[in-house]
């Protein structure tokens, strides 16, 4: 159990460079929040749901992370800073960064049935602060999602998501596959190559424009010699 916890805490230290030790990791309240959840996951499995609820309440007032009971979560999972929402149909899979203020949220009901109403994350994923990944959607491995995005859509393997309904940047194969990506978001813009297509699109019809301006005024020039012996006549 030691070994690891102390693979858990390294696990956050190759994902954050603030902490100088495993000590100050242990003050992380998202570490706090995910050992409390393991503690009311187990009574809530048991089918102690008050109990489970309990811990449920004194986790969120001690560390401003709500994680109901019946979340199911895997290994090497990290909330960095906190203040984050996780509903009890979601499933998180291994090696999970979620940033500040993150909702997993669900769909309302509305049909009387509960059944699966959160997400399903799976390994490698990332969720950039304010982002709110709502419904029984599945976002694929290794997926990041950008910072304010609001998702309710399937996301595929590896894809970024930003923007408010999120959308797919379309992040090349060679970016997903790097084994960290900080806020979710790469450094580089993406969509970078297609605006430079554009640029240069805009540059090919400055220069046409500007080309036929010059035979407008050539043929201006030529007209008005005609048009002075004309009125000479």
């Amino acid at each position: 159990m030691l070994e690891r916890l102390i693979a858990y805490l390294d696990s956050i230290k190759a994902r954050d460079p603030a902490p100088r030790s495993r000590w100050e990791v242990l003050l992380y309240p998202g570490v706090w929040a995910l050992a409390y959840h393991r503690a009311a996951h187990w009574l809530f499995e048991a089918e102690l749901f008050f109990l489970a609820r309990l811990i449920n309440h004194w986790s969120r007032m001690v560390t401003g992370i709500d994680i109901h009971p019946g979340a199911k979560i895997g290994r090497n999972f990290f909330i960095d800073h906190g203040f984050t929402v996780i509903g009890e149909t979601a499933e998180i899979g291994n090696n999970v960064t979620i940033y500040q203020c993150v909702t997993l949220g669900g769909t309302n009901p509305t049909n009387g049935k509960g059944g699966k109403r959160h997400p399903t994350i799976e390994d490698d994923v990332i969720i950039g602060s304010g982002a709110q990944v709502i419904g029984p959607i599945t976002v694929g491995r290794r997926a990041r999602i950008g910072a304010n995005a609001v998702v309710t859509d399937e996301v595929p393997e590896g894809a970024t998501m930003i923007g408010l309904k999120a959308r797919s940047t379309l992040v090349p194969a060679e970016e997903w596959m790097k084994e960290f990506m900080p806020y979710g978001t790469p450094c580089d813009d993406p969509c970078e190559e297609a605006r430079e297509v554009g640029r240069d699109c805009i540059e090919k019809l400055e220069g046409e424009l500007k080309s036929l301006r010059n035979e407008i005024a050539e043929l201006r020039a030529a007209a008005e010699p005609s048009q002075r012996s004309g009125t000479d006549d």
